[in-house]
């Protein structure tokens, strides 16, 4: 199985960082993408990466909730890194209006170039949405074209949501809100194929039942895939092997 999105690179999972690892691929997860956030997780990041190839992968962009003043130059590094080297994917980025819309300006524009160098680049572009659902289809389909993928992480919109970003070319990613009772997700995946989902689990944040509460980890891959199959009324092993093919294909890596 593979992870799509985790931050494993968090202070959260430094206490027993090699162990959670040996659990994660013991538990039969093959593959972690990386999601950079800010200038701050690019080192250990790529640490990781260097450490473990072929295991883990890393993305380059720059969070929502790190859009500030100062983002044209926060921007201006994650370009240069760019420049510098590949990447398997433009993110995460996206739209946040949980925290804080001091910047939502901002957080637009920064969407926009990044939306474009995930064009220019030919990378899929991997998009954090909280509380702004509907601003980010809205900023999706005035970017749309043919050269525009990707995946909506931690999906938790509705199913008209769902379609309108299926329709736009990206995946969704269904994480550990999949396993909570009021989470939505049972209105949407019965609905839905396999073939736009891509599994991730966003650690160490949102761990699924029965480990909700507590720091998130990718060997909890297994629990989502379980959860999914049962609101598709699959098996475990057509959404290992569908998500997989799924996830392979968009990060260039099939």
């Amino acid at each position: 199985m593979i992870d799509t999105h985790a931050h494993i690179y968090s202070a959260k999972l430094a206490p027993d960082f090699e162990e959670m690892l040996d659990r994660t691929f013991q538990a039969g997860v093959e593959k972690i993408f990386m999601p950079n956030i800010d200038a701050a997780s690019i080192v250990p990041m790529l640490e990781i990466e260097a450490n473990y190839p072929d295991k883990c992968y890393a993305m380059m962009g720059l969070h929502p909730c790190h859009v500030g003043e100062d983002f044209e130059a926060q921007l201006s590094l994650v370009e240069s890194w760019l420049k510098k080297r590949d990447f398997v994917a433009i993110g995460e980025m996206g739209l946040d209006l949980y925290w804080d819309k001091t910047y939502f300006e901002q957080q637009k524009e920064a969407f926009r170039i990044q939306a474009n160098w995930a064009k220019e680049y030919n990378k899929p572009l991997i998009i954090h949405t909280r509380d702004s659902m509907a601003e980010t289809i809205e900023l999706l389909e005035e970017l749309a074209d043919e050269r525009l993928f990707g995946i909506v992480h931690c999906f938790t919109g509705n199913l008209d949501d769902a379609k309108r970003i299926i329709d736009l070319n990206f995946h969704l990613g269904i994480g550990g809100v999949a396993t909570f009772k009021n989470g939505g997700l049972d209105q949407v995946l019965p609905h839905i194929g396999l073939d736009r989902l891509v599994l991730e689990t966003d650690s160490p944040y949102l761990a699924p039942k029965p480990h909700r509460g507590k720091r998130n980890e990718p060997s909890y891959i297994p629990i989502i895939a379980q959860k999914v199959a049962e609101l598709t009324e699959t098996s475990l092993e057509e959404v290992s092997a569908v998500t997989d093919k799924n996830a392979l294909k968009l990060f260039g890596l099939a």
